[in-house]
C-alpha cells in the first residue's frame, strides 16, 4: 500500500476500484461524490455528478454506494469508462459545520480483492464544508491517482459550478450563504476594485480580504484588487510549505516562460501574465531576498530582470508579450495602445530550444553558488530536442537545483513525459506535470502540484551531498 502526501501520484489497477472516505468513529459524517470530467476540464454533461441524489454515471461505470468498506464510498470501473473521461474527481461534503471537525479523515482507494492500494490522510482545519480529495487521471495508456485535498467554503454548489454542472434553482445541491460570510471580510468584488474587474477564474476564494499596507509592505503601491490577490497567495504558499515540512527551507526560485510562436494565444489573452504573477509569491515564501529570476526562451533566449511582487505589474507589462511579426500587432501592446520601440525581446521567437537556456541557468547557479535552485519551466510542448535536455539534466543531478517543468496544454512534450522514469541520474532532479488549462487550475491545487516532488529531491541531495 502506498501512502500518499498533498500533491503525488501512484499507479492504480486499471479495473473495478472502490474509493472510500474514512473518518474518526466520533467524526461527522461525509457524504461522498465523484465528477467526471472530459479533456476540457469539465462534465460533459450534468449526468457526470454523481452524488446522494444521482447516484450512477456512465452506465454505471462511477457509482455512488453510499456506506461501505469503513466510510462513505463510491465504486469506478476504469476499464469501462468511456474514452471522452480523462479525470474522475472524488469529494467529500458535510451537511452541517466544516471539515475543521471531521477528525481522521482519509481516501482509501482498494483494488476489486477490497486490498487498499493507497491512502492520504487529508489535513483541514478552515471553512471548507467540501473537500476535493483526490482524482483518478489517465496516464500514458493506464490510470495514476492524485492527491489533492483543496478545499471549498461554498458547498456542493461551489464545486459543481468549477467543473460545468449547471446548477439550477431547482436542484437539491446546498448553495452558498451569504450571511454565514466570516466577519470582516468582503465579497468576491473587493470595494475600490478597477471598474469591470472580476476574480480570475481558477480564483477558489469566495471572498476576498483586501490588505492593508502596514501588513505586508511589498503590497503597499499595488491596485487593491492586486493586492488581495498576492496577499491570498503567500498565504496559500505558506500554508502549503507547512504541510510539506517545508517551513524553514530557503531557496531560490527562477520562472522560465516559453515564448514560441504556439504560445501567441496564452500572451494575447493575458494566461501568461496572470502566471507570472501567481508564481511570486513561491519566491517571497522561498527565497530570502523575495525575488523571482527569470528567463524566456523560443529559438533564441533572454535572461530578465527578477520579478519583485512591489514591481509586478510593471513587470509583466515589460516582458510578457510577443513581437508582432508578419504585419501581425504586438499582443498585447503598451498601455494605451502604443507599440514598443525599440522592443527587447525582438530576437526571441520561433520555436523551442530548450537546451540553450538549460545551460544558461545551469551556468548562472555555478557562477553563483548559494542556497538551492527550484525552478519552474513552463512550456506548450513541441519539445524535440529530448536527447539534449536528457544529458543536460543528467549531468546536472549534482547541482543543488530542481527542475520543475509544467506542460500547458495537451502536446508533445518527448522527454519531459518521461522525467520521472530517466536513468542514470546521481539524484532525481526534475518533475514533470501537465495541465489543460492553467487558468481553470486553483491556486492551492497548483502550489500543491509545483511542490510536490521538490521536499522528496531535497531530503535525497542532502543524503547525497548535493544540497549542504
Amino acid at each position: 500500500m502506498t501512502t500518499l502526501i498533498a500533491g503525488a501520484n501512484v499507479p492504480v489497477p486499471t479495473g473495478p476500484l472502490t474509493l472510500v472516505i474514512r473518518r474518526a468513529a466520533d467524526a461527522p459524517t461525509a457524504d461522498v461524490s465523484a465528477l467526471l470530467l472530459g479533456s476540457h476540464g469539465k462534465v460533459r454533461s450534468d449526468e457526470d455528478f454523481v452524488f446522494y441524489n444521482q447516484p450512477a454515471a456512465a452506465g454505471g461505470a462511477v457509482r455512488h454506494i453510499g456506506p461501505a468498506a469503513g466510510g462513505e464510498a463510491v465504486t469506478v470501473d476504469l476499464a469501462v469508462l468511456p474514452a471522452d473521461v480523462d479525470r474522475v474527481v472524488l469529494a467529500a461534503s458535510v451537511h452541517e459545520g466544516t471539515f475543521a471537525g471531521v477528525g481522521g479523515l482519509a481516501l482509501a482507494v482498494l483494488d476489486a480483492s477490497g486490498t487498499d492500494v493507497a491512502t492520504f490522510a487529508v489535513e483541514a482545519a478552515g471553512s471548507e464544508t467540501v473537500m476535493v480529495l483526490g482524482e483518478l487521471y489517465r496516464r500514458q495508456g493506464g490510470w495514476k491517482l492524485r492527491a489533492i485535498g483543496q478545499g471549498y467554503d461554498t458547498g456542493l454548489a461551489g464545486l459543481a459550478s468549477d467543473y460545468g454542472v449547471d446548477v439550477g434553482e431547482d436542484d437539491e445541491v446546498p448553495a452558498e450563504d451569504d450571511a454565514a460570510r466570516p466577519a470582516g471580510t468582503l465579497p468576491v468584488a473587493p470595494v475600490g476594485a478597477t471598474p469591470g474587474w472580476a476574480p480570475p477564474p481558477y480564483s477558489d476564494e469566495p471572498t476576498m480580504r483586501l490588505p492593508a499596507p502596514s501588513e505586508d509592505p511589498q503590497l503597499a503601491g499595488l491596485p487593491p484588487e492586486v493586492g488581495a490577490r498576492i496577499s491570498l497567495r503567500k498565504e496559500a504558499v505558506r500554508i502549503t510549505l507547512e504541510k510539506k515540512g517545508l517551513r524553514e527551507v530557503r531557496a531560490r526560485v527562477a520562472i522560465v516562460l516559453d515564448r514560441s510562436g504556439s504560445m501567441r494565444e496564452l500572451y494575447g489573452n493575458g494566461a501568461v501574465g496572470r502566471l507570472v504573477e501567481r508564481m511570486a509569491p513561491i519566491a517571497a515564501r522561498l527565497d530570502d531576498d523575495g525575488e523571482l529570476d527569470a528567463w524566456i526562451f523560443a529559438d533564441e533566449f533572454a535572461p530578465l530582470d527578477p520579478v519583485r511582487i512591489p514591481e509586478l505589474p510593471r513587470w509583466i507589462a515589460d516582458n510578457v508579450y510577443i513581437d508582432g511579426r508578419n504585419n501581425r500587432p504586438q499582443s498585447p501592446p503598451l498601455p494605451g495602445g502604443a507599440q514598443r520601440v525599440p522592443d527587447h525581446l525582438a530576437g526571441v521567437f520561433g520555436g523551442n530550444n530548450e537546451p540553450a537556456v538549460i545551460e544558461d541557468i545551469i551556468a548562472r547557479y555555478r557562477r553563483e553558488p548559494g542556497a538551492p535552485v527550484l525552478v519552474l519551466f513552463y512550456s506548450d510542448g513541441g519539445v524535440n530536442r529530448s536527447k539534449q535536455i536528457q544529458r543536460l539534466l543528467t549531468d546536472a543531478a549534482g547541482l543543488p537545483i530542481f527542475w520543475q517543468f509544467v506542460g500547458l496544454g495537451r502536446s508533445n512534450y518527448g522527454i519531459l513525459e518521461r522525467i520521472d522514469t530517466m536513468p542514470g541520474r546521481l539524484v532525481d532532479n526534475a518533475g514533470f506535470f501537465q495541465v489543460d488549462d492553467i487558468d481553470r487550475i486553483s491556486d492551492v491545487e497548483l502550489y500543491e502540484r509545483i511542490l510536490a516532488e521538490f521536499p522528496q529531491w531535497l531530503t535525497a541531495a542532502r543524503a547525497a551531498g548535493v544540497v549542504r
